[in-house]
């Protein structure tokens, strides 16, 4: 345990028979993921005044820890409440690689709805099962794109050798390697600092997770390939929120849907703002041609070929419409 985290949550935060509720994540303020926290932790403090005390961790990093941390912080409680992608709990949820596959979804609205519908309330139930978490409702992390400091991309083969941070997950390293690039997994904390001084020649992220963590300032060279769509599990630790009254988690539930419809809408709007603000640094921005998008859905085949083996014929029912195969649009 960080000696400095457990000062902050557990020394001077106690309001006496208040219920202590801790929000985090691991990005600043202004982010969609912040202000949804804020607007979830609003709610309560709206329905039940001086019986909670709210207090918010915007960005665990900015103490110290890596990204991954708040899966721990929030299982041994000292968090209530974080997000993360589902990418960084594939070595305890393997089911969860599924979501890791490329060109999986086609736009938001199906993504939305298959994670808010069967194949998120399966996959939850996976994560339930083998972590001590509530899982409540599932962020939009969104369509993720490659960015690099070297070349224009448009053919796998313009990936070839390039060191490319991708998410702990062995479904993405794989991704990576049949572009020829040599993939490598990495927190979020570590990669911004690769990515600084040079050791990382790539990333990929959504446009918003480019600008809010500094990469358009590093990286000239943007490819819209739309290639994963990722999306941010919200979980609370289970010991805390089932012993809370029921009014107080219903409420909770009630406003991380509230908060989920929001972050949605908010994130459309930051994938504009960033877009703008790439381009404002002086970075190229490549939109692929169908052909273009074709020939990395070809490179991915043999991937997508195999999952039906790993993950089984029902991920994909419940998915409601097999692989995407067509270029996202958003």
């Amino acid at each position: 345990m960080h000696p400095a985290f457990a000062i902050d949550l557990r020394e001077n935060w106690r309001l006496p028979d208040a219920i202590q509720i801790r929000l985090g994540g691991y990005g600043p303020p202004t982010t969609s993921f912040s202000r949804a926290l804020k607007l979830i932790g609003d709610r309560l403090e709206a329905g039940f005044g001086s019986d909670v005390e709210i207090k918010y961790v915007w960005n665990i990093m900015d103490l110290g820890y890596l990204g991954k941390d708040i899966l721990w912080l929030v299982e041994q409680g000292l968090l209530t409440l974080g997000y993360q992608s589902s990418s960084y709990l594939t070595d305890r949820v393997p089911e969860l690689g599924f979501l890791d596959l490329p060109f999986l979804f086609e736009n938001n609205h199906q993504a939305r709805a298959a994670m808010d519908g069967k194949l998120g309330a399966h996959l939850t139930q996976k994560i339930e099962d083998r972590c001590d978490y509530r899982v409540l409702g599932y962020f939009e992390n969104g369509f993720r794109h490659i960015s690099n400091r070297l070349r224009t991309i448009r053919a796998p083969a313009d990936l070839a050798g390039m060191k490319i941070r991708v998410l702990p997950s062995d479904v993405q390293e794989k991704t990576f390697r049949l572009l020829g690039a040599e993939p490598r997994k990495m927190d979020l904390a570590e990669a911004i600092q690769g990515i600084k001084d040079g050791s990382l020649d790539a990333q990929e992220n959504p446009f918003a997770n480019t600008v809010t963590y500094g990469v358009h300032h590093h990286h000239r060279f943007h490819t819209m390939s739309g290639h994963f769509y990722l999306s941010r599990p919200i979980f609370a630790n289970r010991a805390q929120l089932e012993s809370w009254p029921g009014d107080l988690r219903r409420a909770l539930a009630e406003g991380v849907t509230e908060a989920v419809d929001f972050q949605r809408g908010q994130a459309e709007i930051e994938a504009v703002e960033a877009r703008r603000a790439i381009e404002t640094e002086g970075g190229e921005i490549v939109e692929l041609a169908q052909g273009e998008h074709a020939a990395f859905a070809a490179a991915f085949a043999p991937l997508l070929d195999d999952a039906g083996a790993r993950y089984g014929d029902d991920m994909f029912d419940l998915l409601g419409s097999g692989t995407g195969g067509s270029a996202p649009t958003e």
